[in-house]
């Protein structure tokens, strides 16, 4: 064999070994999602017996009524109805702001656009700033309301305006000049051209955000003094320090709060991959 027939064996075992590596890789990260998943649902059907006997074998006779039951000493369903509202009305707010503030950034119409960009990213790295949330919501008279936890929730754009704005640089330039034969104003461009083009990017920033809502425990336990008010994942965590030794109970309660973030996911995953590939190309 020739030194060059070596040199493309080699080139043709190089693509196979990195591709082996990286299938390796992929099972591994799989595997380090489901295997928690399976040990939670695996739980979850278990008695408190059985749990007790075998904690970490499979079950042997599911407990479907865990699920019920689980529901109704945790009184999720009044916390499930509050949290649908917060991130409704909290993701929908960060949605509106960061269109607002991405999009005229993106597209340039805002002078010095790199100073804007190091000012959104410098908040991201900025602390919590909750004492002054809970003090500014107690001047306002907005403490342990509901809107009061909204408006807290809707101006937390974090990432939001930056990914808006790298999406809408994918967006033709053509479409500003048609606008502006049309003589559309600026509202008008913005909501009815603008808008259905960036429907990934938005549908990003309401599931990123919906997703930070939903898992909040933080927020509802500080600014809410009321337990009727509650959102659901502060629910849970008063539902675990009641129930800490019935793990199976609580096992169920955790996947019931979890089903609506994977069923959100399912919906609008398209609009996410389209979103993140749109922001790299812009």
């Amino acid at each position: 064999m020739s030194v060059a027939q070596r040199a493309m064996v080699r080139m043709r075992r190089r693509p196979r070994a990195t591709q082996l590596g990286s299938y390796i890789l992929l099972v591994l990260l799989i595997l380090s999602f489901v295997l928690p998943l399976f040990y939670l649902v695996n739980t979850s059907l278990k008695s408190f017996q059985e749990y007790s006997i075998n904690p970490n074998g499979l079950v042997q006779d599911p407990q479907w009524a865990n699920f019920p039951a689980a529901w109704e000493k945790g009184k999720f369903g009044s916390y499930f109805l509050n949290t649908l509202l917060y991130t409704f009305a909290g993701a929908g707010g960060v949605t509106l702001l960061s269109m607002l503030i991405g999009f005229p950034l993106g597209r340039g119409y805002i002078r010095r656009p790199r100073i804007w960009y190091g000012v959104l990213a410098s908040f991201l790295f900025l602390p919590s700033a909750i004492v002054a949330q809970y003090q500014l919501l107690i001047a306002m008279g907005l403490y342990n309301t509901r809107i009061g936890y909204i408006v807290i929730l809707a101006i937390g754009v974090g990432i939001g305006p930056m990914l808006v704005a790298g999406f809408s640089q994918s967006v033709p330039r053509e479409i500003d000049e048609a606008a502006a034969m049309d003589g559309a104003s600026y509202g008008r461009y913005l909501w009815t051209f603008a808008l259905p083009l960036m429907k990934p990017a938005l549908a990003t920033v309401f599931l990123l955000s919906a997703v930070a809502i939903w898992n909040d425990i933080i927020l509802g336990t500080i600014l809410f003094a009321d337990p009727t008010l509650w959102p659901v994942a502060t629910g849970l965590n008063a539902f675990k320090g009641v129930n800490t030794t019935d793990w199976p109970l609580l096992a169920a309660a955790t996947i019931i709060v979890a089903i609506p973030l994977i069923a959100l996911y399912v919906f609008v995953q398209r609009y996410l991959v389209n979103a993140v590939v749109g922001a790299i190309k812009g």
